[in-house]
């Protein structure tokens, strides 16, 4: 048996591929983050929410947010070795998975829109550049923690019309206090803000909706798409809840900057799937 994961800061999808053409099984989880949990917390997340298949594991094939170095992967391959028994693990990035799950061998721009935002020039074969995205304090433009920490502003400030903020606090049954202690002080803040980009598509006919979502997917053309020389030329591919959800509006300011996107997939597994087959 193959395991492939793909995990963002929100959920993980686990597919158990059996080589004798069983049908695959598909487990989702909670987000598994190297960056903010360590081994025992991973191990811990497994223990409770997965449970460990009968069959031998040939190989893990795990892609996830916050995997961008040996020293937070180890912390990936030590849970799943200690959880799976098995010593047969790769960790990559979740940018590996989108370039690899939306342009298969092919060369183009993969694009991350989900619980963060990411991006890179993919050259069929491996990442060749990315941009630096500093995170959800400082970074992450066009992704749903960014939108909803937008939305939040705007409610504590009282800067969007009065009947969307009457709507979010009947919405949520939540206060202020509630809202800052949820981003300053709980962990995940950034997994908290993105859940409110729900509240954005729902209202979408909210003007000041959405414009935050029209100016967020600006702001990410602007800074992580078109600074890749060859970005008018090369097919620009989209994975991601925020990507999927809000596509047509993300379609629309990508023809502002004069750009075509080919293709805009929910989430990676389905084209990763496709990708191991011929691995």
């Amino acid at each position: 048996m193959i395991i492939i994961a793909d995990s963002g800061s929100t959920k993980t999808t686990w597919c158990f591929v059996n080589p004798k053409n069983e049908p695959t099984r598909i487990v989702k989880t909670q987000g598994i983050n190297p960056f903010y949990q360590s081994q025992k917390e991973i191990l811990s997340l497994l223990r409770a929410e997965l449970q460990a298949p009968t069959e031998k594991v040939s190989a893990i094939f795990f892609y996830g947010a916050g995997c961008a170095n040996e020293k937070v992967n180890a912390h990936i391959t030590g849970a799943l070795s200690d959880f799976f028994g098995t010593s047969q693990i790769t960790v990559e990035s979740d940018l590996l998975a989108a370039a690899r799950s939306l342009c298969q061998r092919s060369e183009g721009i993969a694009c991350i829109l989900g619980t963060g935002s990411n991006s890179c020039y993919y050259d069929g074969e491996k990442i060749c550049t990315k941009i630096f995205t500093p995170g959800f304090i400082l970074g992450d433009n066009g992704s749903g923690s960014q939108m909803g920490k937008r939305l939040l502003t705007g409610i504590l400030k009282k800067q969007l019309p009065q009947n969307i903020v009457d709507c979010f606090f009947e919405t949520y049954k939540t206060t202020p206090s509630e809202i800052m202690e949820n981003i300053y002080q709980k962990p995940f803040p950034n997994r908290y803000a993105a859940r409110f980009a729900q509240f954005i598509f729902h209202h979408i006919s909210e003007k000041s909706l959405h414009d935050i979502v029209s100016d967020e997917f600006s702001l990410f053309f602007r800074e992580y798409v078109l600074p890749y020389p060859s970005a008018s030329e090369l097919p620009v591919h989209f994975t991601g809840s925020v990507a999927w959800h809000f596509r047509h509006i993300l379609a629309q300011t990508a023809k502002s900057f004069n750009l075509e996107i080919s293709k805009i997939a929910e989430n990676p597994m389905e084209g990763l799937l496709r990708y191991h087959e011929t691995w």
